[in-house]
């Protein structure tokens, strides 16, 4: 139990966390880029077109993973406001800062590749009845509640205590998202990507599977990189800060 608590106190340390999560960040990346390129190229070119909807559903690779993706995000963002409430700990706001515009822009690619998608399969860009897209455009304002709550606060402290209480709050909207096709009647399908039951034959599932795991990776790449620049921005005056700027071996 000694190497928890002593990784946990670590993880709080500016410069400990900015050195340490280097080699994690480059791994992230290059991994993000094989098998976001592997899956998309399996999924978009050599899958087989679904029997009933064409070619059309071939945005599923990007859909789906964009969406769970932005979920879990903000998983993250309620974990990292517990962990900021709770224990004070200042990288958990920094990771809040880093994860918000990606899970912005998740959500946002999300509702719009499931637009384009509706529309040849529903016969509409968007329904308002359906439960899941509504509760989805909630996320997307969750994400853009955070953001524009942090620029009105002037305090910096309140400003990260406020969001974490917002973004524990919405917290309640994930399980309505993953759960509204079967709690309601909705356009939406029921659940296509689950470890549990697969309803895809394995030539159309493993290329989704490849691009979930990708987006994560994704995910974890630019949080890792936003936490390290937002430390630099945090940590700019203080000594290591100005030591790591003035060595020539920085890029």
């Amino acid at each position: 139990m000694g190497w928890i608590t002593t990784t946990w106190h670590r993880l709080g340390s500016p410069r400990w966390f900015y050195g340490m999560m280097a080699p994690w960040q480059t791994g992230f990346g290059i991994a993000a880029l094989v098998l976001l390129a592997v899956g998309s190229v399996w999924g978009l070119v050599w899958a087989p077109a679904d029997y009933q909807q064409g070619d059309s559903f071939r945005i599923i690779y990007i859909h789906v993973p964009t969406v769970i993706v932005a979920q879990s995000a903000y998983m993250t963002l309620g974990a990292a406001g517990l962990v900021l409430l709770v224990w004070r700990m200042k990288m958990a706001d920094v990771a809040m800062v880093a994860i918000v515009p990606f899970g912005m822009a998740m959500t946002a690619l999300g509702l719009f590749t499931g637009a384009v998608w509706g529309r040849p399969t529903w016969g509409t860009w968007w329904e308002w009845t359906d439960a899941r897209l509504v509760s989805t455009l909630i996320l997307l304002f969750l994400y853009f509640g955070l953001h524009a709550l942090r620029q009105a606060i002037p305090a910096a402290e309140s400003a990260a205590r406020a969001c974490a209480v917002l973004a524990i709050a919405g917290l309640v909207n994930i399980p309505i998202i993953k759960y509204s096709v079967e709690w309601w009647t909705t356009l939406h399908q029921g659940s296509t990507f689950s470890m549990r039951r697969i309803n895809m034959p394995a030539v159309m599932y493993l290329p989704l599977l490849v691009n979930v795991i990708g987006m994560y990776c994704l995910f974890g790449y630019v949080m890792i990189a936003r936490m390290r620049t937002e430390i630099l921005r945090r940590e700019r005056d203080t000594s290591w800060v100005v030591e790591l700027v003035r060595r020539p071996d920085v890029r």
